[in-house]
């Protein structure tokens, strides 16, 4: 028996678990393209901004941003284009840059985890109908049944558990993975600003340095 035949016999629900899976596997696919454009440098790419400030140019460290075109560079362009102001400002445009990039980020790990607990649910829900239709029919007869016809509504009846634990167990993995993969982001990022805005302190002073951003 194909894949394909033991999926139409558990029944409507293991369409909706199919429809989990596809909306799971959409966003795994999105969240991976997001974060290989973050990957990025961070102690590279602050010190070739500082090198560049250091003669002054702050158009070339701007144009540097836009072309690496990583949530990192955006958040660094953002306080590049308050640097001729005050240190609050350029804290305030980082945090603001830093906000929105991670909230892209995260975006879809919530319908992610969602997905997770919602598949094996669907699998138990149609596991528990399978087994009152078949426990139905042996009150139907009156007791009398062929156990193999009610050995085969019982196994039918468990397909649809182990579709949803099949779909709910990888995709459970990946929203932990994703979450991992934005801690460490964050990390990287706080690190990187705490940079910036050194260099931000020595290249244009104007109070004392300020927290970086979280």
């Amino acid at each position: 028996m194909t894949i394909f035949e033991l999926f139409l016999r558990g029944g409507i629900i293991m369409w909706f678990i199919l429809a989990c899976s596809i909306l799971a596997l959409a966003i795994i696919v999105q969240k991976f393209i997001v974060l290989s454009r973050a990957r990025v440098d961070g102690s590279k790419f602050v010190l070739q901004i500082r090198s560049i400030l250091q003669s002054g140019d702050i158009s070339a460290a701007l144009s540097l941003c836009s072309e690496a075109n990583s949530p990192l560079s955006a958040i660094l362009r953002s306080g590049l284009l308050k640097l001729k102001h005050s240190q609050q400002e350029v804290r305030e445009a980082i945090e603001a840059a830093a906000k929105n990039e991670i909230y892209k980020l995260e975006r879809g790990l919530g319908l992610l985890a969602s997905v997770s607990g919602i598949a094996p649910l669907l699998g138990f829900l149609g596991t528990v109908t399978g087994m009152i239709s078949a426990f139905r029919t042996v009150e139907l007869h009156q007791g009398v049944v062929n156990p193999t016809v009610l050995a085969g509504g019982i196994w039918e009846a468990l397909l649809t558990t182990a579709f949803g634990l099949i779909v709910g167990i990888p995709v459970y993995f990946m929203y932990n993975y994703f979450v991992n993969r934005i801690a460490h982001f964050v990390f990287e990022t706080e690190n990187s600003c705490n940079d910036f805005l050194d260099i931000a302190q020595a290249e244009h002073p104007s109070g004392p340095r300020p927290v970086a951003p979280r």
